[in-house]
């Protein structure tokens, strides 16, 4: 099943969200940088304290769910997003369907 080709990157381009320079500084972070990052910058916004939501049990559904769309983005089809990821095209497809990811 082909699926629509999304990329986040150009959409935030386009939307003048981001821009190139921005792109290229991200490039230098690692992923756990990246990861703190967004979590310290997210925090802030809430005085420091990210209270209430547990972030550590959904962990692996957050991350698995950005692996997902990065696979479909890159592959364009169920079946070439689950050889980017090595699961099967079932396994893909019911994580999409069980999370309503939209792709």
């Amino acid at each position: 099943m082909e699926v629509k080709k999304y990329s986040l990157k150009k959409q935030l381009l386009k939307n003048n969200s981001i821009d190139k320079k921005f792109c290229n500084q991200l490039n230098r972070l690692t992923l756990e940088d990246l990861i703190t990052l967004k979590l310290e910058i997210s925090a802030e916004l809430v005085k420091g304290k990210l209270m209430g939501f547990p972030i550590f049990k959904f962990v692996s559904d957050i991350t698995r769910e950005a692996l997902i769309k990065f696979a479909l983005s890159s592959g364009g089809s169920y079946r070439e997003a689950s050889k980017i990821l090595g699961i099967s095209h079932a396994e893909i497809y019911n994580f999409i369907k069980k999370h309503q990811i939209s792709d």
